[in-house]
């Protein structure tokens, strides 16, 4: 690329930025993922999924996720960690390339429940696990749990593969806050049966999505203790400072005894 060309290619680039600057909200502050000043833009009006980080695009959810590890497992770069069904991008993207102990799975039929898929991965069913017993410090998971049939298996799973004092931490869109959680589909007799009109969230792996199955309250802290046998507490964010402002902001947080 010519002098010139560089040139130009910078100045379009300065000009986009002051162009979001100009046309959206946005305020100056210091993001937990890259962990330097930054700005936050609004690039729409659901802060949850467009307010972004202008260095590493990061979403609120995920430097809330990281707010959390940084506050209840600061040596996370030292440990054993779990991460189900991330997107490679931001927080997971951070642990892959900082933690030597971090291991990625996502559920994916095409490849048998404990063998590693050719871009990486390990496939593996949440709700049934190959990991031998206690063998992770941390385990994670990033909007999940409203997607899984047996939410109950899924969580003694995760107590199984900690380690004693080892640490779960969760982003889960607490959508009935003081009500009660809601089932919205479930399986019988190998069909999916449907309480509520289907709806999906994005899916790592899969462009179709993946079904929510669950709307949870926060009841879903005692829900996840009386399965599991684990301490649960929920972490609410709300720091303008560090670009965790949207809804359900809350992290999820147990720890095996």
């Amino acid at each position: 690329m010519t002098v010139l060309a560089c040139g130009m290619a910078t100045f379009r680039s300065q000009a986009r930025a002051l162009r979001d600057l100009l046309k959206h909200p946005s305020w100056r502050g210091e993001c937990p993922i890259c962990e330097a000043p930054t700005r936050f833009i609004a690039y729409g009006e659901w802060w949850r999924d467009d307010l972004l980080c202008a260095r590493c695009r990061s979403l609120p959810r995920e430097r809330a996720l990281m707010a959390a590890i940084e506050t209840m497992a600061p040596d996370w770069r030292r440990l054993a960690v779990h991460e189900s069904s991330p997107a490679d991008r931001s927080v997971s993207a951070k642990l892959k390339a900082e933690c030597p102990g971090y291991i990625a799975t996502q559920y994916d039929t095409s490849v048998p429940f404990g063998a590693r898929h050719p871009q990486g991965y390990r496939s593996e069913n949440l709700e049934a696990q190959t990991f031998p017993d206690a063998v992770f410090d941390l385990v994670l998971t990033q909007d999940v749990f409203e997607h899984l049939f047996d939410p109950a298996a899924a969580i003694r799973e995760i107590a199984r593969t900690l380690k004693p004092g080892g640490l779960y931490v969760m982003t889960v869109p607490i959508v009935n806050k003081d009500g009660p959680t809601v089932r919205r589909a479930e399986l019988g007799s190998g069909q999916v049966i449907h309480h509520l009109p289907a709806e999906f969230h994005g899916n790592p792996i899969d462009a179709s999505g993946s079904l929510v199955t669950i709307d949870w309250g926060f009841d879903i802290a005692s829900t996840l203790t009386e399965a599991s046998g684990m301490e649960t507490e929920i972490l609410p964010f709300d720091d303008r400072s560090r670009g965790l402002v949207a809804e359900y902001m809350e992290v999820v947080a147990c720890r095996k005894p």
